[in-house]
């Protein structure tokens, strides 16, 4: 009998072998159990070395859902009062309070809802590796609406701030919780990073551009640049340099699919006896919080307390019972709230689009 598996080992050797993908990692939990950890291709195309279960992939945006647990872990010890997730930022980090920013709250910042959604215009990639030079901008930067009557995708903010909310809060990096509240409790403590030692590095997935990329240029007017300015576009040139991958940057992650499927399978359920929050706190994470146009790209959105709604390659908006973060490039990691199925893909080719993924999420159905 054909296990699934074995349906997505041989989606992903076609992958790699049509050139589609050159270097490709899938995991897949189904109620606290591992049932896929599929790798194929090369970590590296330059010098061969092969995809492993534990080698770490840059996957950019899907790493979200670390700092989204983390969050809700503090809030379920009660570290932001009884106020909880109304709890406003400024209240622990008074220089946050700047420019009208009093009133921003933990909901807003994890329904990306909080009206600052970009980084500063002449940011630049050493700033955004150093943790208390980018707070530092965070703090300063001017809301572009009233907290929490619009929403536009924070695509570096959403880090960098609830980032330093867990760090005024518990006097700890949210690298170190990440590590001794989420990865060693799980078994997978080289596989779940914000920023890796420098004694990992070598362990790294090399990430490429999209040849079929080739060519193709965001316009100079692309409201893209306004949430990530060229300096520090997410491509594959950024994620593989050596600072970006040692830095704290919490609205992205260097995992293994294995890694943070496990995260999510600990938050549906138990994995191996551990069970990341309580079921009622973690249901927050699975109900849509917020819905709206972006104000940026003018699509729908919708966002739980901490992840985006809807399956890999779903039409922006949906709503569904997914809930995840897909990542630049076509990463995911994500859950099925109804059939308790989690997910994760880290890719070393950055594509335009979401096809493996939706290819790889179709074998699920069945």
């Amino acid at each position: 009998m054909t296990t699934l598996e074995d349906r997505v080992r041989r989606l992903a050797d076609e992958l790699v072998g049509s050139g589609a993908e050159t270097g490709l990692q899938v995991a897949v939990y189904q109620d606290g159990k591992q049932v896929v950890d599929v790798v194929a291709g090369a970590a590296d195309a330059t010098t061969g070395r092969p995809v492993t279960p534990d080698t770490p992939f840059y996957v950019y945006s899907a790493g979200k859902a670390m700092t989204a647990t983390i969050v809700h872990l503090l809030a379920e010890r009660g570290a932001f009062g009884e106020a909880e997730y109304d709890a406003r930022i400024a209240d622990f980090w008074p220089e946050f309070a700047q420019h009208g920013k009093q009133g921003v709250t933990i909901r807003h910042a994890l329904t990306h809802t909080a009206g600052i959604p970009g980084l500063p215009a002449d940011v630049t990639p050493e700033e955004v590796c150093d943790w208390d030079r980018i707070c530092a901008r965070m703090a300063a930067l001017e809301p572009w609406w009233e907290p929490g009557t619009k929403t536009a995708y924070h695509a570096y903010t959403f880090g960098f701030i609830l980032g330093e909310l867990v760090r005024r809060v518990t006097g700890r990096r949210i690298s170190e919780l990440l590590r001794t509240e989420i990865a060693e409790p799980l078994g997978v403590p080289g596989e779940l990073w914000f920023g890796m030692p420098a004694a990992e590095i070598p362990r790294a997935a090399r990430l490429e551009a999209d040849p079929r990329a080739a060519g193709f240029e965001l316009p100079a007017d692309s409201p893209f640049w306004k949430l990530a300015p060229p300096a520090v576009n997410p491509d594959a040139t950024f994620g593989n340099r050596t600072d970006v991958l040692q830095a704290d940057i919490p609205a992205g992650g260097k995992v293994s699919a294995r890694g943070i499927a496990r995260l999510y399978a600990a938050l549906l359920g138990e994995v191996d006896g551990v069970r990341l929050l309580s079921p009622e706190r973690a249901r927050g994470l699975t109900r849509v919080a917020y819905s709206g146009p972006d104000e940026l790209f003018g699509m729908p959105s919708s966002w739980s307390l901490g992840l985006a709604c809807g399956r890999p390659g779903a039409a922006p908006g949906t709503q569904d019972t997914w809930f995840g973060w897909g990542g630049v490039g076509g990463s995911y990691a994500g859950m099925d709230a109804a059939t308790g199925t989690t997910l994760a893909i880290g890719k070393t080719r950055l594509s335009i689009d979401f096809e493996t993924a939706t290819r790889i999420t179709a074998l699920l159905d069945g």
